[in-house]
């Protein structure tokens, strides 16, 4: 495309926010707006790059342009290269100067055109230009550390070697040194080459005052740190005039030397708290280092390093204030027993890292704050879901402004004692992030052969927490990574069976709510049948939370009552009651399959919630032999469906199922509460009866209910969490529970309230599961 003087021109234009382009220089732009990477593009396609590059007056102006919102004069502009996807890198080499006289927004393109003519530049004085290009090489040369960087002064002179005309040499100067917009702009309507000189000679002696002006600033600056300095000697010296006379300015160092001192403090530590002294006076006391060291000294001294509470040696005291505090929970208090008459025949010993582990509600945290009141030791807590930043574990490093010490030692800091019970709250809900991983940290701190000497990036000294005893809390194992799993002894919080919970709200929860409530405890009363009922029909859950809420509930109806004076005497809750001020039930008595079903067996599931029944439903429809599965599986769930269809695929014969339909049927399988996610092997021998249920055309009872993992070979392997998986089979009114022979040592582990209320059948094959549910 040619462009000749006077002749009007349309092309596309770049609408820019300050930025100008000149003739015969290049320059880099960055286009987000749409109208601007539709004019990249029409440019490129259609205008051999050409395009116009404006400058918009109002900043702040995104769209709706007219020709009043840019500024009259431009540069033509061919496009180089661009790079990007959101944010167009562009690179443009300036042509000439342009003279807009109209702006055409394009509603089909969503993109701006103007009308423009190009503007030859005039060449003045030939004698003038030798004299003001003269003016501006000498003034650059001699002022170049103030108006430039040490680079920018090597590519200038580079440029002006090579012998670079007037011309260039303005529109060179013009783009490379660091003016305003406002500036450029005037620099790029200048027509004349020696105005457009005069005008560089002017903002380049700008520029130098700009500097100077700054210079004076630093120079105020410097001369204000001088005086400072100049303030803290003459106090240094006034204060040893003053300790000479005997004055008392130096009271608290002394204090806090003979405090270090005085008290058995390790020696590193004495060290370092004269150190930090030594260099605290010899700051200025309003600085920020001297308040930072001061903080330093505070947080070093008010830890506990020597101080230590005495245990309570007393086994039957201890048992009993365990035994007041929670129900049952029976091998948790004999590892804290067996713990203190170690301790109490060897006189030391390292303290245990103990992990409660189970289902929510079930009093785990609780726990803790009991075995801390039982041993007579200052209990802290501290929660580690969602941490994911490593210096929430060890600290910030004293550089950082707003550094503090890690969570360990903060607590150790409020314990003010080296024995306290340390509680780590949901330890298995700990995450890692780009800031470290807080469960690697851990690791030093829960390894008895290394938390002696913890490191803490902030108090930089080793601090002794071998006589912390430490309990981690967590629902579920298999988010605690494998190396912090192997440095603590895990202790296993089942859920609670009816009786349990009976008990608990009983000697616990009633009387807490009554306490809570402002009510007393001759004026209410709880029937054991109210309970049950509670618990059997208003929650579903492993721990006593709910439960706990429930009673609550009831209470504070019965204060409202009291209060408006409706009742008077004791109140008796039975069932009636419960129903009156809870309302409609929210399970039933059962969640079982009601009566016998073709397809659908119950199996039983075992989650970090504890345990649950899991409806397992099988049908069959024409098609090609496929398998479907539903239900968000994970991988291993999937495999046992494969698993089981291929058995029954190769037995089709012994259990009376035409090899036709393998082929001619596809068999669907799913998994209610499609919504949560479901793993695991262990409901092999329930989908296989499942199975064979369907394509027999046989009932299956929805008083049974089974578990367990199944072979190519039909063989029924053991699971897991046997007790959580029986006790929900009861509270759902599971009568028969199958369960893989292999698992027969676990039964006599489970709750007597189960052994009595199931009937537990063992099976080494799945045929004997599906003989005893099909009656085949």
């Amino acid at each position: 495309m040619t462009f000749n003087p006077g002749e009007i021109n349309k092309i596309p234009v770049l609408i820019c926010k300050n930025f100008v382009s000149f003739p015969t220089t290049t320059g880099v732009i960055f286009a987000e707006r749409a109208f601007s990477k539709n004019a990249l593009k029409t440019s490129i396609d259609e205008y051999e790059s050409y395009l116009i590059v404006a400058t918009q007056k109002n900043e702040n102006i995104n769209s709706g342009f007219s020709l009043n919102d840019i500024e009259e004069i431009g540069c033509l502009c061919r496009v180089s290269n661009y790079t990007g996807d959101n944010t167009l890198r562009i690179r443009l080499i300036g042509i000439d100067r342009a003279k807009i006289s109209s702006l055409i927004y394009d509603d089909v393109k969503n993109q701006y055109f103007v009308e423009f003519t190009t503007l030859p530049d005039i060449l003045g004085d030939e004698k003038k230009e030798q004299i003001l290009v003269k003016t501006i090489v000498e003034t650059i040369a001699n002022n170049a550390q103030f108006i430039i960087s040490q680079a920018q002064s090597g590519v200038i002179n580079k440029q002006l070697s090579v012998g670079m005309n007037a011309l260039n040499l303005s529109y060179y100067l013009s783009n490379t040194l660091p003016f305003t917009v406002e500036q450029r702009i005037e620099l790029l309507k200048a027509s004349d080459v020696n105005e457009r000189l005069e005008k560089l000679i002017v903002d380049i002696d700008a520029l130098k005052k700009d500097f100077q002006i700054e210079q004076e600033i630093q120079n105020e600056i410097r001369k204000s740190t001088e005086k400072n300095q100049r303030d803290y000697i003459l106090r240094e010296k006034l204060n040893y005039i003053k300790k000479e006379l005997d004055g008392d300015d130096g009271e608290d160092d002394d204090a806090l030397l003979k405090k270090v001192e005085s008290n058995p403090y390790p020696d590193y530590i004495k060290a370092k708290v004269k150190d930090e002294l030594k260099r605290y006076n010899m700051m200025p006391q309003a600085s920020l280092e001297a308040s930072l060291i001061k903080s330093y000294i505070d947080i070093l001294i008010s830890l506990p390093w020597y101080q230590e509470t005495k245990d309570n040696d007393d086994l039957n005291n201890v048992k009993r204030i365990l035994d007041e505090d929670h129900y049952g929970l029976t091998k948790v208090k004999e590892r804290i027993i067996e713990y203190l008459a170690v301790k109490k025949l060897t006189g030391n010993l390292k303290a245990p890292i103990l992990c409660f582990y189970g289902p929510p509600g079930v009093g785990k945290t609780s726990l803790g704050r009991s075995i801390a009141r039982a041993l007579g030791r200052q209990f802290i807590k501290t929660s580690l879901g969602g941490i994911s930043d490593e210096s929430e574990i060890r600290g910030h490093r004293r550089t950082y402004v707003g550094s503090m010490p890690g969570r360990i030692i903060q607590g150790m800091r409020k314990a003010k004692s080296i024995n306290p019970v340390f509680l780590l709250d949901e330890i298995d809900k700990l995450s890692s992030s780009y800031n470290g991983n807080p469960a690697s940290a851990l690791l030093e701190v829960l390894d008895p052969e290394q938390n002696f000497a913890f490191n803490d990036s902030y108090i930089e000294e080793p601090y002794d927490l071998s006589k912390v005893l430490f309990i981690c809390t967590a629902n579920y194992l298999g988010n605690i990574p494998e190396p912090l799993r192997d440095r603590l002894e895990l202790i296993e919080v089942n859920s609670y069976t009816s009786i349990e919970k009976l008990h608990i709200a009983k000697e616990h929860l009633i009387k807490k709510e009554i306490a809570a409530n402002g009510l007393k405890e001759d004026q209410l009363e709880f029937t054991d049948e109210a309970i049950y009922y509670i618990i059997g029909r208003y929650t579903r859950e492993a721990g006593v939370r709910e439960l706990e809420r429930k009673i609550s509930e009831i209470c504070r109806k019965i204060t409202v009552e009291i209060v408006t004076n409706k009742i008077s005497d004791t109140v008796k809750i039975d069932v009636e009651k419960v129903k009156n001020y809870l309302g409609i039930e929210l399970f039933d008595s059962t969640e079982k399959e009601k009566g016998s079903q073709v397809g659908v067996v119950t199996g039983l599931a075992y989650t970090e919630f504890g345990g649950d029944i899991l409806p397992i439903e099988v049908t069959d429809f024409p098609g090609k032999g496929s398998l479907v599965l539903t239900g968000k599986l994970g991988d291993v769930m999937k495999e046992s469906c494969s698993i089981a269809l291929d058995y029954i695929k190769a037995n089709a014969s012994k259990y009376g199922i035409d090899d036709k339909i393998f082929t001619e049927k596809d068999i669907h399988i799913h998994f209610p509460e499609g919504a949560v996610p479901k793993d695991g092997p262990s409901a092999g021998c329930a989908i296989t009866t499942a199975i064979v249920s369907c394509l027999t055309n046989t009932p299956v009872s929805g008083d049974i209910a089974m578990t367990g993992e199944v072979t190519l070979r039909g063989k029924a392997i053991p699971i897991g969490g046997l007790r959580e998986k029986t006790l929900a089979a009861l509270r759902s009114g599971i009568k028969t529970v199958l369960i893989p022979k292999d698992n027969m040592k676990n039964v006599k582990e489970l709750p007597k309230e189960v052994q009595d209320n199931l009937n537990i059948i063992y099976m080494e094959n799945v045929s004997e599961a599906i003989k005893i549910c099909l009656n085949k």
